[in-house]
């Protein structure tokens, strides 16, 4: 039975005196981590949209305008949104900001840590390479932190729901509680069985539930992949022995077609890490991490 983070939104308790606070969010799964810790008191604004592309973001003149109206400003950080940075950097915004990336408990890695990781000391080494992977909601450790971070923040600015919020928070805690256990149940079966991704995206997830990452057709953010790369990439397909290549949504598949003609490999369903074609809500974190482990698992289990 899945557990439908929609229920986090059932209020028990009067509603709000005053206005909600305006909090805007970068990514649809910061959002939806958000709303469910508003509930019913108020909705986050979103920016990324339904079907952009978060790496390769233009803000809207309306959106840029209401940076500035914001009373907190909740996002990963400058390494996953740079548009957001400069964007931020570029008004007199009375917006408090909650970077989830410099908070406390939040797990950091580098680009290729997504196998085999121990937690500790990661956060280091990925800062000392300046090359950290911003994709950290894929573990869900990450987000059940955020949670009452988020939680505490909303009630500094809305001290008469503060209560509220960390209640909201404390119950979506539990619902990726059971999330993680879900997904673990599902992916177990086929933890050792190798796939590339097209996106150096998911070091978190795969790592987390403990999956069997052979690499990626591009590497880390870059725009595209070198022929070096693609060459000795269609010799390890060729091989033997990576089961899947899984393409992405906004990107063409047709080269991930390309490397897995003539191969044993099989093309898996286009990934979506940041929930870009899911709808909007708090429901889209829960939908998003079970969406990926789905396609992985369909995928990967022998036929």
């Amino acid at each position: 039975m899945h557990h439908a983070l929609p229920a986090l939104c059932l209020a028990t308790l009067t509603n709000p005196v005053f206005a909600a606070p305006n909090v805007v969010t970068d990514l649809p799964p910061i959002h939806s981590l958000v709303a469910i810790v508003m509930g019913d008191i108020g909705a986050p604004q979103l920016l990324v949209s339904n079907g952009s592309d978060p790496h390769d973001f233009q803000l809207r003149p309306s959106q840029a305008a209401g940076l500035v109206e914001a009373d907190l400003v909740i996002w990963i950080g400058p390494q996953m949104t740079p548009w957001l940075d400069r964007a931020l950097t570029g008004v007199e915004a009375k917006a408090q900001r909650l970077t989830l990336m410099e908070t406390p408990k939040t797990e950091l890695q580098a680009f290729g840590d997504g196998h085999d990781h121990d937690h500790e000391g990661h956060s280091d080494q990925a800062e000392a390479h300046g090359n950290i992977d911003p994709h950290l909601w894929l573990d869900p450790h990450n987000a059940a932190n955020w949670l009452p971070l988020i939680a505490v923040e909303l009630g500094k600015l809305d001290p008469e729901n503060a209560a509220r919020y960390k209640v909201n928070a404390e119950l979506g805690q539990a619902e990726i509680t059971a999330l993680e256990t879900e997904i673990t149940g599902l992916l177990a079966p086929v933890q050792t069985l190798p796939f590339v991704t097209y996106h150096d995206a998911y070091g978190y997830f795969t790592g987390h539930f403990g999956l069997t990452y052979a690499g990626s057709v591009r590497l880390g953010d870059a725009a595209t992949p070198g022929a070096a790369h693609l060459s000795e990439l269609r010799d390890e397909l060729t091989a033997g022995g990576v089961v899947c290549l899984f393409p992405e949504v906004n990107h063409d598949a047709g080269q991930a077609a390309q490397l897995v003609e003539g191969t044993k490999t099989k093309l898996g369903a286009a990934l979506d890490p940041a929930g870009v074609t899911l709808p909007v809500g708090p429901a889209l974190y829960a939908n998003l991490m079970r969406g990926l482990a789905q396609n992985l698992q369909e995928c990967l289990t022998p036929r």
